[in-house]
């Protein structure tokens, strides 16, 4: 059973050089939130959304708004984005959206659990290899997480704790549609990690080339601008080429690129079909010195309802190029 945990029990700041992890909880580290509590034996049936839980304390951290489209769609966009991505690179990659981040005692126990609104691999591979949640301190961490930052703010303590347990880059998003707090300008952050410090960063390490201000705009536009398109395009193409792979190794596009392909060849056989139909129904007209006007070809060959024995039998019988129009409109 789950209780609120009153704002006044809230523990001072931790003091300079101490962890993050190891500092006591306080509510203004983290802003639009509210402490439950949620004893060890339950926290792994809990089913609710939380930033944060600590066995020491059997403290969950959680967010006081319900949950809104506002919050998701930034999510949501990047997983389709990251499979765009991974398609023109030609391997896939892997989004498991709202995750378990984990450190577990030794038995096995949880000892503190962090949620992150998105986790993107590079290699799915490394993403299987995880369970029901990411063990900090055994699996392969995810090469990015995203936070949106609808009601709450990363920046302070998820952001100490990303870099204290070693996540290599962190997006912070402010969505364009937000409520609190109101003085942030939307945008997004990008946080890589240098010599076990965060440094915020232009453009992103896991995905080369792609700069904050492209893959915010990306995440909340209505719709998916040339921009953008061109932005995945250079990004999947630029880690293909460092793995030696393209678009062609997508299983998806290249049945697509391939049925494009047979597509378009049988287009221009047909096309060359009708064009060299109508230029012998002009040697036709010709031969029986009809005058046969420029471009007539060119008309003729949009006749494709037509059969080559219409038209040998029309140019045989007509008297003239307008007569012969009239019988093929028939």
């Amino acid at each position: 059973m789950t209780e609120p945990v009153p704002d006044t029990a809230a523990a001072p700041r931790t003091a300079s050089g101490t962890a993050p992890e190891d500092g006591a909880l306080d509510l203004a580290d983290f802003p639009g939130c509210k402490a439950i509590h949620i004893p060890r034996d339950e926290i792994e049936d809990y089913e609710g959304r939380l930033e944060y839980w600590e066995a020491r304390s059997e403290t969950a951290i959680v967010v006081c708004e319900p949950t809104t489209i506002y919050h998701e769609r930034p999510s949501q966009r990047l997983a389709r984005l990251t499979a765009l991505i991974a398609a023109s690179r030609g391997s896939a990659t892997e989004t498991l959206g709202t995750s378990d981040l984990v450190r577990f005692y030794p038995d096995g126990r949880r000892e503190k659990l962090m949620q992150a609104d998105q986790v993107v691999y590079l290699n799915p591979r490394q993403a299987a290899l995880a369970g029901p949640a990411v063990d900090v301190d055994a699996d392969v961490l995810p090469d990015v997480v995203l936070e949106v930052d609808y009601s709450t703010d990363a920046r302070l303590r998820k952001r100490s704790l990303y870099e204290d347990w070693g996540f290599p880059e962190l997006w912070i998003d402010v969505p364009e549609e937000r409520e609190h707090p109101r003085s942030r300008v939307p945008a997004l952050t990008i946080h890589v990690l240098q010599a076990g410090r965060f440094v915020e960063a232009p453009s992103s390490r896991a995905f080369p080339g792609w700069t904050a201000r492209e893959i915010h705009r990306a995440m909340h536009e209505p719709l998916m601008s040339h921009e953008t398109v061109e932005a995945l395009h250079r990004v999947g193409r630029g880690l293909g080429a460092a793995e030696g792979t393209g678009p062609d190794d997508d299983p998806w596009l290249r049945r697509e690129r391939a049925q494009g392909r047979a597509e378009g060849h049988a287009a221009g056989q047909a096309e060359g079909h009708a064009a060299g139909r109508a230029e012998a129904i002009v040697a036709i007209l010709e031969a029986r010195r009809i005058a046969a006007g420029t471009g007539l070809a060119d008309r003729l060959a949009e006749f494709t309802d037509r059969s080559t024995e219409e038209m040998i039998r029309a140019a045989q019988t007509c008297a003239s190029e307008d007569d012969l129009l009239r019988l093929l409109r028939r």
